[in-house]
């Protein structure tokens, strides 16, 4: 099976990836607290255009419209019988816009977490974990990706259940985390914890990295982290957000702006990542700026804390529980 994701890698010092999904729908009219995965079947053509926005820009990588379009996010909307149908649909949509492309761009099939807790913290055991990621990475998978991407995941006992269900496909995988609390997951695992424990996966990783989070400086330190951690020829993706979220006016607003973007960009390239994009906030305009501020660019020294900080504010460091490690499956 051809696998394009690593094709290109062989080929390029460095992909680009996406931007945000959720966010920028919303700026198209996705109504405030929809799940944004319904709209592959009620709205494609806005999907269709927010990948299209991307590719133009530059992005080598689209990630599907269905970070939450599992059967147990979309019970919440009530819409857990059209999970396949609403998988289906985003690759479909992706496929189109890659094909249309005119040169090689990455449909990458996007799953996020359960919304549920896994055990013992919680009542989500391993095997309906891995029912619920085969259900949707098969759907995908016959919607036409490329590749079966990972995302968002905060416990390791979760990411070992995608990773197992995903590989049955036989696509490729990549996985990237989020460190949002004090520079750790939720549960309390740092970068370096991270990479170790991807090594011990019985399912090699194409790529993997970290996305989201509290803002690009934070996001930047996790890279180097998991360089730390990792061997020094993986494939590391970093995909932060458009700068630090704020609430204004009961909105949650990105402060980030183009300049923001560009030194993310060329800061997580210094740190070793060879997939770079942008998660929440990240608007096709802000991923150009990622795309130009990378066209010629050799990549310094792994950078210090200082000139992260200069660059992009404060990294996360703040006192208090880091979260309680969940159990590996055994």
């Amino acid at each position: 099976m051809s696998d394009l994701l690593s094709n290109l890698l062989a080929e390029r010092d460095y992909l680009i990836a996406d931007g945000a999904t959720g966010t920028n729908l919303m700026g198209m009219g996705l109504p405030p607290g929809q799940a944004p995965d319904l709209w592959n079947v009620d709205e494609p053509k806005n999907v269709a255009r927010l990948h299209e926005s991307f590719i133009e820009v530059g992005a080598d990588i689209i990630l599907t419209n269905t970070f939450g379009a599992n059967r147990a996010r979309l019970g919440m909307e009530k819409a857990e019988d059209r999970t396949v149908e609403i998988n289906e649909a985003g690759a479909g949509i992706a496929r189109e816009a890659s094909q249309a492309a005119g040169r090689p761009v990455v449909v990458a099939g996007s799953m996020g977490p359960t919304g549920e807790i896994m055990e013992p913290l919680g009542p989500l055991t391993p095997e309906r974990a891995e029912d619920l990621f085969s259900e949707q990475a098969e759907a995908l998978v016959r919607g036409g990706v490329d590749v079966l991407w990972i995302e968002t995941i905060y416990a390791f006992g979760e990411l070992e259940a995608a990773v197992a269900a995903a590989a049955r496909t036989g696509l490729p995988v990549t996985s990237t985390m989020t460190f949002d609390t004090n520079g750790h997951t939720m549960m309390g695992d740092s970068p370096e914890d991270a990479a170790r424990f991807i090594q011990t996966l019985p399912t090699p990783l194409v790529a993997y990295g970290a996305n989201c989070g509290v803002g690009p400086a934070t996001l930047v330190d996790g890279i180097l982290g998991l360089r730390r951690g990792g061997n020094s020829d993986d494939v590391v993706i970093a995909k932060g957000n458009c700068g630090v979220p704020e609430m204004v006016n009961g909105e949650v607003i990105f402060q980030g702006d183009e300049d923001i973007m560009a030194a993310y960009a060329r800061l997580a390239r210094d740190a070793g990542a060879r997939i770079i994009g942008g998660c929440c906030g990240t608007s096709p305009k802000h991923l150009g700026a990622v795309v130009e501020s990378l066209a010629g660019y050799s990549p310094g020294e792994p950078p210090e804390v200082a000139a992260i900080e200069q660059a992009l504010g404060p990294i996360d460091r703040s006192e208090g529980k880091k979260g309680r490690r969940r159990t590996r499956r055994r």
